[in-house]
């Protein structure tokens, strides 16, 4: 059944479900509405006070899902597109994984969700998958909700053969994620904190130094912060060692269609959705995606200030 546009003509859980373009009226309650769309949340998880877990049924994409994709989804009928890399699938269960940090109102209405409820869109998976294989040496390095879309990608790799380090970097402890279930295929993991409340104070950068300056490696994938992610890149660019991006510019669609998530690459334009997520950073204009990513800075901070408004009026 296809669902175009629905309208509540009676408040609360009593009421009406019009379609106007097919000009049909359905008895529906909000409750039955629920539980006819597909993207059901089975299981959530509060991995510390801004970052949320979230397991959704989504059969055909948890087949056809591969590490280092992603998705573009769409809480409600209000709600804007915005894309998360997945953090996990299962094929048999039929269902993805995302991890969600809560800084600005979709995040924060998706955070806000519970067990039992859905999401009333889902396009994926999309992007380029990354391309694993056994190559050597590899450092995975992930800075703050970054860390959860560095997991399978590490994951991959050390399933590829690749003898694999990792980097955690966060604000403070209570921001580190994913360190349990990375030491669970990983010995070599190293964690910093802005504030040295846990691991080792400092960046991910300092780490990155003093491995490189003890070993070889064959690739280093970063993801996180794109100043972080310029910096690892600049950091590798002398010693030539292959590096990877995922990039998290600005998207709307999703397939290339409104180039809202255009990037300078090697000179060139490229499109974060259809030619990403992943890029050489070596190749990656940072500062013209930092200046895209923030375009719209006022909108959103006017849109946090809006969150949570109700009229008084009775509008």
């Amino acid at each position: 059944m296809a669902f175009n546009k629905p309208r509540w003509l009676l408040k609360e859980n009593k009421g009406v479900f019009f379609f106007s373009k097919k000009k049909y009226v359905f008895f529906f309650t909000k409750k039955h509405y629920n539980e006819v769309r597909m993207y059901k949340i089975i299981y959530k998880k509060q991995l510390n006070p801004e970052i949320c877990l979230l397991e959704i049924e989504a059969k055909d994409l948890a087949i056809a899902a591969k590490a280092g994709q992603f998705i573009v989804l769409r809480i409600d009928e209000q709600g804007e597109r915005f894309p998360l890399t997945l953090y996990d699938f299962d094929r048999e269960k039929g269902t993805i994984t995302i991890v969600c940090q809560a800084i600005g109102v979709s995040t924060k209405k998706l955070c806000a969700l519970n067990v039992g409820e859905n999401i009333l869109d889902i396009a994926g998976p999309l992007g380029h998958a990354t391309k694993v294989e056994n190559i050597g040496k590899v450092i995975c390095i992930g800075g703050g909700v970054g860390t959860a879309e560095t997991y399978p990608i590490a994951k991959a790799m050390n399933e590829k053969g690749n003898d694999v380090t990792v980097i955690i970097g966060a604000r403070n402890k209570d921001l580190v994620i994913c360190e349990k279930e990375i030491k669970e295929f990983c010995d070599n993991v190293h964690i910093t904190t802005d504030n040295g409340s846990y691991g080792r104070k400092g960046f991910v950068t300092d780490v990155l130094k003093e491995l490189l300056e003890k070993n070889t490696y064959d690739l280093v994938f970063a993801i996180g912060p794109l100043i972080m992610m310029k910096m690892v890149s600049e950091m590798t660019r002398p010693k030539k060692i292959k590096t990877l991006v995922s990039l998290n510019s600005i998207m709307i669609d999703g397939t290339g269609m409104c180039g809202g998530c255009r990037v300078q690459y090697d000179g060139k334009t490229k499109f974060t959705c259809v030619d990403g997520p992943e890029f050489d950073g070596h190749l990656v204009d940072f500062e013209d995606v930092m200046r895209r990513n923030g375009r719209y800075k006022d909108k959103e901070t006017k849109a946090m200030e809006n969150y949570g408004h109700k009229c008084k009026i009775g509008l």
